[in-house]
């Protein structure tokens, strides 16, 4: 599966590593992915989604139940 959150879609990024000599070498900066299961209470069933530190305050902030109506109406399988 790839490095892709579910929810805000972040992606990793390239950037450069910059050595004390000032060396710059390609580098991949990855979001920080966690998995995590909820429980949808209006389905009565766990959910496992993978997605960012940033989307588990996205999700304490609107609520479970709007985020799935909106994975789902991207077409997101849940």
């Amino acid at each position: 599966m790839a490095r892709v959150c579910q929810v805000t879609g972040k992606t990793p990024i390239v950037g450069n590593k910059v050595s004390h000599s000032n060396i710059k070498t390609k580098r991949r900066f990855l979001p920080n992915l966690q998995k995590k299961k909820f429980y949808l209470v209006e389905e009565d069933k766990w959910i496992t989604l993978k997605l960012t530190t940033d989307a588990m305050r996205t999700i304490n902030k609107n609520g479970l139940m709007s985020v799935v109506k909106q994975l789902r109406a991207k077409g997101e399988k849940i």
